[in-house]
């Protein structure tokens, strides 16, 4: 009785481990579906001066993103409009703490671009001030790997300081290969020095520190922003935090009572650019009641336009939602305005 006993509660063990292996275990894969179309006014929102409250609502759009485990990855073939993306798809090289500083990264730069192309747009005051070299990543043969990591802010070379990335690239390179070299950077605002080396970088002829590198900067302007970004990530968000700072500081009447979603990079120069996952924003849009969906009109070379995709994805789902491509930053803004 004792043994038969003791065999059930084998049989359960190893039933309860197979269940949660199934249920939990990461597999190399996420899943991404469609996620919500959430009013952009939740996460910025101008403080000073006033803002002009009108009617209508601009709404950023996200997509849903997690990690796959067998049970969810087979689960995902039952909608359609879900997509199975290998993790280093998502994630490069970096592990979860660095792509999320990335993705940090990323979101923070596209609200200081919608900043910049809404005030000028407006008419105040704007400059931008260079803060340094953010670190993105690091090559496997870069001396200073182990010593800088992701997120790092470099403010100087061998005591030089530089006002943007490609100032701070044409230096390196004229420095010889393995020659010695101090790197000046801040990590959480906290000043620190390291040394290298110049190195080889794989797949060229060039030299240099051996990382991936995005300029680093902040706006200046008398304008006051509340934002709370914490939560999402990402440079789509662009073209809709530009368009709801226009829409808070101008007085012109843009919506007229519209739900308008949209997705989109925005440059410096006002240029709207292509995203992921655009199938999975239309939808969530169209669940949001928008009336229109801006999609960026530039495509990735070789790759469906956002805007082929957005309109195939619209048809099927058999939305009246107008499907809007956009260009740029003041394309959109004539369309709010004579359509």
């Amino acid at each position: 009785m004792t043994k038969l006993l003791t065999k059930k509660v084998r049989y359960l063990i190893l039933l309860l481990v197979g269940l949660l292996l199934i249920l939990f275990l990461p597999l190399p894969y996420y899943i991404e579906l469609p996620g919500k179309a959430v009013p952009v006014s939740d996460y910025l929102t101008v403080t000073r001066p006033s803002p002009k409250k009108k009617a209508g609502e601009l709404r950023l759009v996200y997509v849903s993103l997690y990690r796959a485990s067998p049970a969810t990855y087979l689960w995902s073939y039952t909608n359609r409009f879900a997509s199975r993306i290998p993790t280093k798809e998502i994630t490069g090289e970096n592990n979860n703490s660095d792509y999320n500083k990335i993705q940090a990264y990323y979101m923070q730069d596209a609200l200081n671009e919608a900043e910049y192309v809404a005030l000028k747009a407006a008419h105040y005051q704007v400059k931008r001030k260079y803060q340094g070299i953010y670190v993105m990543s690091l090559l496997k043969n870069s001396t200073f790997k182990g010593k800088l990591q992701v997120g790092d802010v470099i403010t100087a070379i061998n005591g030089k300081t530089y006002q943007s990335s490609g100032e701070f690239v044409k230096a390196v390179q004229r420095l010889k290969y393995g020659s010695r070299v101090q790197v000046s950077y801040l990590r959480n605002q906290t000043p620190k020095v390291s040394w290298g080396r110049i190195v080889k970088l794989a797949g060229s002829n060039k030299t240099g520190l051996g990382i991936s590198l995005a300029d680093k900067s902040r706006i200046q302007t008398p304008v006051s922003f509340k934002t709370n970004v914490d939560d999402i990530g990402g440079p789509s968000a662009g073209l809709m935090f530009s368009l709801e700072l226009y829409n808070q500081l101008t007085s012109k009447q843009l919506l007229r009572g519209r739900n308008v979603a949209g997705t989109g990079t925005i440059s410096a120069d006002g240029k709207v650019g292509p995203i992921g996952g655009v199938d999975k924003k239309v939808i969530a849009s169209a669940k949001a009641k928008a009336d229109i969906f801006f999609v960026p009109a530039q495509s990735e070379p070789g790759a469906i336009s956002n805007y082929q995709l957005a309109k195939k994805t619209a048809k099927q789902i058999k939305t009246k939602m107008k499907i809007v491509p956009v260009a740029s930053f003041s394309e959109a803004v004539t369309y709010l305005e004579e359509n």
